[in-house]
């Protein structure tokens, strides 16, 4: 099984941008089906169709019973089942691979335009999207990103599912020694027979509990992935309650925040405007202004004794 180190690669890179327990299921995945697989169980079923014999001689029963005890070969089915579970890890790979290009081209294009408007510091183009990576070069799960890994978590339960289902229709869990088949051309109902049966039992146990733990893997890192989220938007909230509940002195709001001659200024027209709505002082206005109005009227020579 030397085709599989293409494969081993490529999930080696959605390692690097999964969770805990997303890892745990790829290492399960290298150890427990992959190498198994390709160092122990081709040699079990290596002689699967050579040593399937019948006790008749008639040409071609033997071929349509082994077709009928074996629809698809444990190690093809294995195989298909290793390459669905996988698909949906390249496709996430695939597209932080996408977004991490697409980030770098706008990257390109901002340090582009910076240079073609040095000369005009308000008019720096400035970045649009939070960054894909964080301070240590890690990638977000957040947004598309994260969106991209729950499906990736869902579609894997569900092959892991079909699959098992699957397995469980076409085999059972369990090779008899012994099947009897009935297909034409037979003449009549013949005996076959299988070579090691209870080694390929022990086998197909061990990847049927193999295929499980994955299963239970992915059913965790969905409340883990869930759970994460969760307490980081709780945090969040309860971060921004506690910075309007008990605001800084030293940054006072926004709407508060005014120049001294715009208070003196709010102060002075609000306390006119107060002793505007004033009867008394209206009153006295009026008084002032008659005898404004008087002494105005009055000559030097009016005056004098």
């Amino acid at each position: 099984m030397g085709e599989w180190h293409l494969l081993g690669r490529l999930l080696e890179s959605v390692q690097e941008h999964s969770t805990v327990v997303g890892k745990v299921w790829l290492t399960v995945l290298f150890i427990f089906r992959i190498l198994v697989l390709g160092a122990a169980a081709e040699k079990v079923w290596g002689d699967e169709q050579s040593n399937f014999s019948c006790d008749t001689k008639q040409p071609g029963c033997q071929s349509v019973c082994y077709d009928q005890t074996f629809p698809i070969s444990h190690i093809r089915f294995w195989v298909l089942q290793i390459i669905f579970v996988s698909t949906p890890s390249l496709i996430y790979l695939g597209h932080i691979l996408h977004l991490v290009r697409m980030e770098q081209k706008e990257q390109e294009s901002l340090q582009v335009q910076g240079r073609s408007i040095k000369s005009h510091p308000m008019g720096q183009p400035e970045p649009t999207k939070v960054p894909i990576r964080d301070t240590r070069g890690r990638i977000r799960l957040q947004g598309a990103i994260l969106r991209t890994y729950i499906c990736n978590i869902i579609f894997k339960t569900l092959f892991e599912v079909g699959f098992i289902l699957g397995q469980y229709i076409l085999y059972g869990f369990e090779l008899k020694p012994l099947y009897t088949c009935s297909r034409w051309p037979c003449p009549n109902t013949v005996n076959c027979y299988i070579s090691r049966p209870t080694e390929k039992t022990i086998f197909i146990l061990f990847m049927l509990a193999v295929a499980c733990l994955s299963l239970l893997l992915n059913i965790i890192e969905m409340y883990h992935v869930a759970f994460t989220k969760c307490r980081m938007r709780k945090t969040h909230t309860h971060s921004l309650e506690e910075q309007a509940e008990n605001p800084d002195p030293r940054s006072p709001p926004h709407s508060l925040s005014l120049q001294s001659g715009d208070k003196a200024t709010m102060g002075g027209s609000s306390r006119a405007g107060m002793v505007n709505d004033s009867p008394t002082w209206v009153a006295s206005q009026k008084r002032d202004s008659k005898c404004s109005k008087t002494s105005s009227k009055l000559r030097p020579t009016d005056l004098a004794i």
